[in-house]
């Protein structure tokens, strides 16, 4: 597990796949690499069909079927809803990426496909809501430390505020330093052009971070070579450097956006 193996991953232990084959009655893997087909197979954890080349193929790819073990689960019905979120949650993380979901007890299908990733991600949270603005984007690459850095913003009417964070396409719900990098720089970079463009006169109070944040749907999601994760259930990031990173970037960004929008401004 070099820095080479993948440019960016989730995972790269194994371990989220070992756990389904130790709860499931049976798995089957089938990989089509290097020209050829290869199977093999599982029950309970343990190999029932060992590795083989069962053919030639001029294509790539991946087959996982599993069934989950009754004897270990209460339920083991596929709820589609909460599949279909989290496919098309990665369908606007990476824009033109199509995912099909096909649930062939019911005959469902859905296909997405985004080609404005992330703007379209706030669009599709902010629908039912009156949007001040279009939303603002960017990207930023860091090509020295390997990071990259998107981020889409756009207010609203309401009062909520719905800040969502991702490092590698995994939602990291209990935020962590690309949260917060983000957060700084928004307030910081708001009140100070506000201060500039006269909006805050000499003696109002400067507004805090929870006043800039009102009626705000953000995005902030970030690509790392080397993710620091806060526990097994990856739903904190730990790596300042990438708090550094997108505090910089959101700064410098969101400074010329406001500069040329004023009457967004």
């Amino acid at each position: 597990f070099d820095r080479d193996s993948y440019k960016v991953s989730g995972g790269l232990h194994g371990v989220g796949v070992s756990v389904v084959n130790a709860l499931s009655d049976r798995m089957e893997v089938q990989t089509w690499r290097d020209g050829k087909v290869w199977v093999i197979g599982f029950e309970r954890g343990h190999t029932t069909r060992p590795l083989e080349a069962v053919g030639e193929t001029t294509r790539t790819g991946t087959r996982v079927e599993f069934k989950p073990d009754a004897t270990i689960f209460h339920e083991t019905e596929f709820h589609y809803e909460i599949l279909a979120k989290r496919l098309r949650e990665l369908a606007y993380l990476n824009s033109g990426l199509r995912i099909v979901i096909a649930d062939q007890r019911h005959e469902k299908e859905d296909v997405f496909y985004f080609e404005r990733g992330i703007r379209q991600f706030v669009e599709h949270l902010n629908e039912g809501k009156t949007a001040l603005h279009t939303p603002f984007y960017f990207q930023q690459e860091d090509a020295d430390q390997r990071l990259i850095c998107e981020v889409s913003l756009q207010y609203t009417d309401g009062y909520s505020e719905t800040c969502l964070s991702f490092a590698n396409n995994i939602n990291t719900v209990e935020g962590g330093t690309h949260l917060s990098g983000f957060r700084s720089a928004l307030t910081r970079t708001i009140n100070n052009y506000a201060r500039k463009a006269n909006l805050l006169k000499q003696n109002d109070p400067t507004p805090s971070g929870d006043d800039i944040r009102e009626g705000l749907t953000a995005i902030v999601s970030v690509k790392v070579p080397e993710p620091q994760f806060e526990g097994q259930t990856k739903t904190k990031l730990g790596n300042s450097e990438v708090g550094t990173f997108v505090e910089t970037s959101v700064g410098e960004m969101l400074g010329i956006y406001l500069e040329e929008h004023p009457a967004d401004a």
